[in-house]
């Protein structure tokens, strides 16, 4: 098991898409910037969060806030592509981070997985 949560790899790649979120909020209209932009941003920092706070639970929460960090992760997912459609950011520089977005999913999930076998 992983001493430390900053060794995973994904919760680095999550650290780093909360930056990428941070910055792709810039470009949002400012009428947003309690609405819709906050949400993103809050989503954006709980999937990292999540992960540094389960680790330092036993296998049994941590898979709890695993969960936790994947539905924020499919809020995250949601919200931009809401964006999208609403015309508030770019298709093509949203769709760099849905694609980041799948990958921390993807790592998630064997996370889950393998937290699920130590667990049984």
């Amino acid at each position: 098991m992983v001493k430390d949560y900053k060794d995973l790899r994904v919760w680095q790649q999550s650290m780093e898409l909360v930056a990428q979120v941070y910055i792709l909020t810039r470009e949002m209209p400012s009428i947003e910037q309690f609405g819709l932009t906050s949400q993103i941003k809050r989503a954006a920092i709980s999937i990292p969060s999540n992960i540094a706070e389960g680790q330092a639970r036993a296998s049994k929460q941590f898979l709890h806030f695993i969960r936790i960090a994947q539905g924020s992760l499919s809020e995250l997912e949601t919200q931009l592509m809401l964006c999208i459609k609403l015309d508030m950011l770019a298709e093509t520089t949203v769709n760099e981070i849905l694609t980041e977005i799948i990958s921390i999913k993807k790592q998630l999930h064997s996370l889950s997985n393998k937290l699920k076998q130590a667990i049984n």
